[in-house]
C-alpha cells in the first residue's frame, strides 16, 4: 500500500463532515460536555484535543489494525473508567456540600480530560472511520487533518454547551446530572449497548 501525504480539499471536507456528525452524539462528546460543567473549559479542550491528536495518528498510521482488539475489552475498560469518574464526581459533590471548595488545578483537568477521552476513543466509530478512509483512499495527511479538526470542532461545541450550562443550572444539581451521565455511559459501555 502506497500512502499519500498530499492534501485533497474535497476529501478533507467530506471526511470532516462525516467525523463531525458522527462525533456529536458520541460518548467522548458527552464526556467533554460533562467535564466542562465543573472545570476550566480551556483545560478540558487542551486535554481532549491532545488525546484526539494521538488517537487520529493511531487511526491513520495503523489503519484498521487496532480494530483487531476485542471490542468487549475496549468497552469494558471505557465503562469502568466512566463509572470511576461518576463516583469521583458524586463524592466531590458531597465534599463541596460539606464546605470544601477544592477544585482541580488546570494541569489536573488537562490530564483528567486527556485520560477520559484517550481511553473512551479507542475503537470508537470515528476512529474506525478514519482508519477505514485511510485504507480506502491512502490519503494519510488529508484524513488525519480532517478527522482531528472535526473531533476538535465537535469537542469545542460540547465544551461550550457544558461551560454555559453551569451558569444556568444550580451547581449541586449539575453535579448530580454529570455524575449520573457518566454512570449511564459507563453502564451502557459495560453492557454492550453503546458501540
Amino acid at each position: 500500500m502506497t500512502l499519500n501525504f498530499t492534501f485533497d480539499l474535497t476529501l478533507f471536507l467530506s471526511t470532516f463532515g462525516l467525523i463531525f456528525l458522527a462525533e456529536l452524539p458520541d460518548k467522548t462528546a458527552i464526556a467533554a460536555l460533562v467535564l466542562a460543567t465543573r472545570n476550566n473549559p480551556w483545560a478540558v479542550f487542551i486535554g481532549s484535543a491532545s488525546a484526539f491528536v494521538i488517537q487520529s495518528l493511531v487511526a491513520v498510521l495503523f489503519g484498521s489494525l487496532f480494530g483487531l482488539l476485542p471490542p468487549h475489552i475496549i468497552h469494558t475498560a471505557s465503562g469502568i473508567l466512566f463509572l470511576v469518574f461518576a463516583g469521583m464526581m458524586w463524592l466531590r459533590k458531597q465534599e463541596e456540600k460539606e464546605g470544601s471548595k477544592e477544585h482541580l488545578s488546570f494541569g489536573k483537568v488537562v490530564w483528567t480530560s486527556f485520560i477520559v477521552i484517550f481511553i473512551a476513543e479507542w475503537g470508537d466509530l470515528t476512529q474506525l472511520a478514519s482508519a477505514t478512509l485511510v485504507a480506502k483512499t491512502h490519503q494519510v495527511f488529508t484524513i488525519f487533518i480532517a478527522s482531528t479538526a472535526a473531533l476538535w470542532a465537535s469537542t469545542a461545541l460540547a465544551i461550550s454547551i457544558g461551560h454555559h450550562a453551569k451558569k444556568l443550572i444550580d451547581p449541586i444539581l449539575l453535579q448530580k446530572i454529570a455524575a449520573a451521565a457518566f454512570a449511564i455511559v459507563g453502564i451502557l459501555l459495560l453492557t454492550g449497548f453503546w458501540d
